[in-house]
Parts: structure tokens; C-alpha cells; sequence
């Protein structure tokens, strides 16, 4: 009998493992992304709709956003398909928003919408800076992180996995959906991302930010400038972050592959 009971509760990590063909990880997704993608754009619609979006005609950063997160979804396009993995970006719609909140935080929902908080950016400083806070949340959608911590709670609560999860009222598929991708989750408190999901965020978004045109080595005092923000309290972003220092022995262990996909862009012009 316990035999047969653990079969049936290993049966949706046997069926639903695969590995990742960006990280080569192997990961539990037991969602599509299709169906992760359509409930990221409805929450994402709320978010815009109760939030004071910074519209790019009147403001040089919200431009800015929009212009470095088009940089860098061109160059992930571009990686993709030369690995003959054009099909991975499926359903990517890229939309990049400058939101007025003073939070320091970003977030990239499946699917690729993004969102970057006005009280990130005198953090980031510099386009490059902004450019490694961009490539790093976009590779934890990228990477099916979102769908690898929602399998998982699925999983340790039991929750039956069958047909459309979203559309069949079922209010703790939602629960789990919204604290682990909604806005109003911030970075994940109840799911946070694990350690190697944030170092797999590292490597490639420095890499992701170097293709896009920008030095990946202004990742270091971009972190190093995020370790200090709040003072003793730092910003929730770091919350579940690993520590300044193993982010940053990380960070310079990658620095030389993501150098050899580094080819500076000009700046934009500044009035």
C-alpha cells in the first residue's frame, strides 16, 4: 500500500519533469506556459489600470525603460533562435512599464510583461545597471521559475492539476498564482525563489544585459549599491536574494562569459 500511495504522488513529478534547455536544469512544470502567460495578462491589465503608469512622451526615464527592455528582448530573440530554440518564446508579447512607486523593485511576469518602480532607478543609477535588473528578472520567466515554485505548491497541497487550473473558480489555484507572480506578492515572500533560481538569474541576466550592449560589469556596484540601500533593512527585493557577498563571488565567476557576448552600444543622446 505504500508503495502504490508513493507511485501516485511521484506520478506528476515523473511525467512532468523536464529540463531546462537554457539552464540544463531539470525542473517540475506541471503548468503550460500558454495557460501561466494568459493569467499573467490579466493580472498584468489590473496592474496598469490601478497603478500610475509614467508615460514615455513626458518622461526621459520611462523612455529609458522601454528603450534598454527592447534592447534586451531583441537579444534574447536572437539567442534563442541561433540555439534553435525560436519556439521557447512562444506567446512573448515584450512590454516594458515605468510605474511611479517608490518601492525599489522590478518585476517580469510570464510572457514577458515587465514592470520597473520609479524608486529603483536611483539604485540602477545608469542604463547598464538598469539593463542587469532587467536581464535578471526577465530570466526567472525565461527560466519557468514561476512555474517551478507554483508546481511545487501544488504539489505540497495537493491540488489537482486538471484542465483549465484559472478558469474553474478554484480559489486556491489562484492563491498560489497570485503569491508567487502578482504584483502585490512583491519578490515572492510566501514562495520565494530558491537559491539556485536566484544565481541562474544572475548569470544570465548579466549575459542577457551584455548582448543587449551593456557592461555586465556594472552588475557589481549595482549590487553592491542595492546591499546598502535602507541601512540595516534592506530593500524587499534582496529579501530572498542570496548575500551581497556570495552574489558578487558569483557574479565575477560568470563576468567572463558574459564579456565574450559584450559589444558596446552609444549611449541615447541627452538633451
Amino acid at each position: 500500500m505504500k508503495k502504490a500511495i508513493f507511485l501516485v504522488l511521484a506520478l506528476p513529478f515523473i511525467f512532468s519533469c523536464h529540463t531546462n534547455s537554457i539552464t540544463g536544469r531539470k525542473q517540475l512544470t506541471l503548468f503550460p506556459e500558454s495557460t501561466l502567460q494568459q493569467q499573467a495578462l490579466s493580472e498584468y491589465k489590473t496592474f496598469l489600470s490601478t497603478n500610475k503608469v509614467v508615460k514615455e512622451s513626458t518622461s526621459r526615464d520611462a523612455e529609458m525603460v522601454k528603450r534598454v527592455g527592447a534592447r534586451i528582448a531583441r537579444a534574447i530573440t536572437d539567442y534563442y533562435t541561433q540555439k534553435g530554440l525560436g519556439k521557447e518564446l512562444n506567446g512573448y508579447n515584450w512590454e516594458f512599464n515605468l510605474v511611479d512607486n517608490k518601492e525599489v523593485n522590478a518585476w517580469c511576469m510570464p510572457g514577458g510583461k515587465v514592470v520597473v518602480y520609479t524608486g529603483l532607478l536611483p539604485i540602477t543609477q545608469n542604463e547598464a545597471a538598469l539593463a542587469v535588473v532587467l536581464g535578471h528578472e526577465i530570466t526567472h520567466a525565461l527560466a519557468h521559475h514561476g512555474n517551478e515554485r507554483m508546481s511545487q505548491a501544488v504539489i505540497a497541497q495537493g491540488l489537482q492539476v486538471t484542465g483549465s487550473i484559472f478558469t474553474s473558480n478554484n480559489q486556491q489555484a489562484h492563491n498560489i498564482f497570485n503569491a508567487v507572480f502578482a504584483p502585490t506578492a512583491a519578490v515572492a515572500v510566501l514562495l520565494p525563489n530558491s537559491r539556485s533560481n536566484e544565481l541562474e538569474a544572475d548569470r544570465y541576466g548579466i549575459i542577457f544585459s551584455a548582448m543587449a550592449g551593456y557592461n555586465p560589469r556594472e552588475s557589481i556596484p549595482f549590487w553592491e549599491r542595492m546591499a546598502k540601500a535602507g541601512g540595516a533593512k534592506p530593500p524587499e527585493f534582496l529579501a530572498t536574494h542570496p548575500s551581497d557577498q556570495n552574489r558578487i563571488k558569483e557574479l565575477n565567476k560568470h563576468m567572463p562569459e558574459a564579456l565574450g557576448y559584450y559589444k558596446p552600444v552609444l549611449p541615447a543622446p541627452r538633451d
